[in-house]
This record gives C-alpha cells, structure tokens and sequence, in this order.
C-alpha cells in the first residue's frame, strides 16, 4: 500500500464523551495504513464497530443456559404430567433450546416454551421468586440455577474466539457483547473477556432502558449507536436463530453465523451472510 502523500486532508475526531472518544481513537488508529480488514479479520474494509452474541459464540455458556432451561422445564412439566392438553416429555436441549429459547430474553422464552407444551402462568411481579408458577417467578427460578453452575464449574471462552478478539484488539476495532443474558457482565469477568470488551448491552441494560429483546433489532442497534457506527459499518456475530433474525433485522453489513451444533443452514435461511464453525474460521491461515 502506497504511503500517505503530504497532500492527505486532516481527519478532525468531533468532541464526545471520554467513551467515544476512546473509539474514535482506535478508528483513527487503523487508518491508511493499517492491513486491510479482510486479510486480518475476513471482514470488508470500512467497518467500524463488532457487535458479539456471548453465549455460544464467546463462551462455552450456551450449555449452561441449556442445563438451566432443561432443569426448570422439566421440574414444571412433570409437577403438570397428566393435566388436560399438557405435553409433559422432557425438555430437549437441543431441538427445543434452540427453536423456544436460545437467544431470547428470559420471560419470552419461558412464556413460548410452555406454549408449546400446552402449559401457560400469569406474568407475575417483579420480585416472584423460582418457587413461584408465574412466568416471572419460574423465569427467576432458571436463572438461579444459571448462576449456581457458573459459581460451581466457572466459564471457559472458546479458544477460536480469544485468538479472534486478541486480533480485533490489534486491529483497533471497538467491540460490543449484545446478550439476552442478565449475567453478561458476570459471565464476561469469569471468562477473562472483559478487557477485550468496549460496551455491553444485555437482558439488564434492555430491562432498564426498555430496549426490546432479540430477535427485534434494537440491542445490536443500540450498541452500535454507543460506538459511533451504523448498521452499514457493523458486524453481528451470533450463534442463536433469534439473534441472526435480530441482526438481519437491523440490516446490519454482514451477519456472521457461528455453528457450534450442526444448524448452518438454518442460520442461513435466519439471515446469516456468512457461516463459520468458529471465528478464528475467519482469521488468515498460520
């Protein structure tokens, strides 16, 4: 690449928070000549912000969530075995993680599940806790056991995914996790990751500011917007149907499938503009 001429216009950074201003520093650090994105992140030149599902696609955290789901549900489903119109066979936690619940805000996938199964509860109030049969109430109760596995075994990052954010990192490219989890940010320290991370918006950050869930596109817009991209210049990264459905939604650039159980086609036909088995898949060859 040739060098920059004396010519070359002055790149002015506007005023902005401590926050943005540490992006458009990066930005500015992968200027005219730094590699292109393509060679080192198989990604097209121009993009300015990666917004990253965490479970499944970061860390090995997609089978605690399914651990969790499948403890609850089938707690309930055998305490209503025998009601009229319940179907009260065990949860999958392949088939019905992955068409119910994985990727979706917590109530959402406790309300659509259970539909599924013939089953439905009262919404419930805020502070219901996992003994309680409302969807708020067995939602709480999931999500305790969420947090009883990650204190128990801990969490493991994908080693592809580590490689890929240590390059993302070279590269100067602000990162973003977008998570339905309300445990994102606990999930991210026991992992390791949070140093790689610029912002976070996830089931808490939606719950308080009132930013609709995947497979709605608002959380992957909203943290593009805190880190001064737009969807033509971001990249989602996503495991879960909902969350490719969110990012195709949003029109963002490119959508990067991450297959971890076997369902490439189907995140294709979910919007996927790219499909990988890991995202150090889309680092050059050593």
């Amino acid at each position: 690449m040739p060098p920059p001429t004396a010519g070359k216009p002055t790149v002015r950074v506007p005023r902005a928070t401590p926050r943005r201003a540490l992006h458009a520093k990066r930005r500015l650090r992968s200027g005219p000549l730094a590699p292109s994105l393509r060679t080192v992140l198989g990604l097209p030149d121009g993009i300015s912000a990666l917004l990253f599902d965490l479970d499944g696609v970061l860390t090995k955290t997609a089978e605690v969530h399914a651990a969790a789901w499948k403890e609850m549900f089938d707690e309930v489903l055998t305490a209503h075995a025998g009601q009229d119109g319940v179907d009260s066979r065990p949860f999958d936690e392949v088939g019905d993680y992955l068409s119910y619940v994985d990727g979706k805000p917590r109530y959402n996938g406790v309300r659509d599940f259970f539909a599924s199964r013939g089953l439905s509860f009262p919404e419930g109030e805020p502070g219901d806790d996992g003994t309680v049969e409302t969807v708020i109430g067995l939602g709480n109760r999931k999500n305790d056991a969420v947090q009883r596995i990650i204190e128990t075994d801990g969490v493991e990052p994908y080693e592809g995914s580590v490689r890929y954010l240590e390059a993302v990192r070279a590269a100067g490219i602000p990162t973003a996790v977008v998570s339905s989890s309300a445990n994102a940010e606990a999930v991210l320290r026991a992992a390791g990751l949070e140093h790689f991370i610029d912002e976070r918006v996830d089931g808490a950050v939606a719950a308080a500011e009132g930013i609709k869930g995947k497979p709605a596109p608002d959380m992957f817009l909203e943290a593009a917007r805190r880190l001064g991209a737009t969807p033509d210049t971001a990249v989602v990264f996503e495991d879960a149907l909902s969350g490719v459905r969110s990012g195709a939604a949003g029109k963002f650039v490119v959508v990067v499938g991450v297959d971890r159980g076997g369902h490439a086609e189907a995140l294709r036909d979910a919007g996927a503009t790219v499909v990988v088995d890991d995202l150090a898949d889309l680092l050059p060859s050593a």
